[in-house]
């Protein structure tokens, strides 16, 4: 081959996309192009099926293990609207079937439960003794006024309730305070029966204001038991306390 075909060959192999290669009659052919090697497409994990899709393939709400917690169906689910049990009312009734306490307005005392039967209602001045460092009555002073009403309701039973076999002696005294008393006042003490039983008696008691018995300072009982002065046991209420009691 001559130079100059050579040379021609040459160029024709630059221009062509391919590699130059010899033909039978002396010439030259570009060989086809090679292809790019193709990408491979990058695979990606297959996704896993949620408890959300596989639920609702199946027809079901996909109801999550926090609406299950409080209780809420999901909005457009099928159960209607339902909402979630409402909580129990809180008991209002007493244990034991016992009524409950009377109802006292908080910081005055006052109550609207009609008071009942009164066996001895005694007015009393507050003293100015009577008073403690926070210029209150003080607390043993209210003892000492539920004291001195019922042995003053004592000096109206025949022979006070007491003889030489028999005399009451105080079992137990219970005393809710309501309200402070101040001075200068004026106030009344009721007693009433609570209970009667066969020894014994429960003197309920309360302390309101003398102008206004609508304005409680404090209420409660005493139990007073008749006993044997000789023995110190349990006896029989006298006559005159029952008849007292039960009139």
């Amino acid at each position: 081959m001559s130079k100059r075909k050579k040379s021609e060959a040459t160029d024709a192999g630059q221009d062509a996309p391919g590699d130059a290669t010899a033909t039978k009659d002396g010439g030259t052919a570009a060989k086809p192009a090679r292809k790019a090697p193709a990408r491979k497409k990058a695979t990606r994990p297959a996704k896993k099926t949620t408890a959300k899709k596989t639920a609702s393939r199946k027809g079901k709400d996909p109801v999550t293990a926090r609406d299950k917690a409080v209780g809420m169906p999901l909005e457009g689910s099928s159960h209607g609207g339902a909402v979630a049990p409402a909580a129990p009312e809180e008991a209002t009734s007493t244990p034991s079937g016992a009524p409950a306490p009377d109802a006292v307005s908080p910081g005055t005392g006052e109550t609207d439960t009609p008071a009942p039967r009164v066996l001895q209602r005694m007015p009393m001045s507050v003293r100015w003794n009577d008073l403690d460092a926070f210029n209150h009555v003080n607390n043993a002073r209210y003892l000492t006024y539920l004291e001195e009403a019922r042995l003053r309701w004592m000096m109206g039973l025949p022979g006070l309730g007491l003889d030489d076999d028999v005399a009451p002696v105080v079992a137990a005294a219970h005393v809710n305070y309501r309200r402070p008393i101040e001075w200068p006042g004026e106030v009344d003490i009721e007693l009433f029966v609570e209970r009667m039983g066969n020894t014994s008696v429960s003197i309920g008691h309360r302390i309101v204001a003398a102008r206004d018995h609508g304005v409680l300072y404090c209420d409660g009982h005493v139990v007073l038991v008749w006993i044997d002065r000789t023995t110190g046991r349990a006896a029989p209420l006298p006559d005159g306390v029952r008849e007292a009691c039960q009139a």
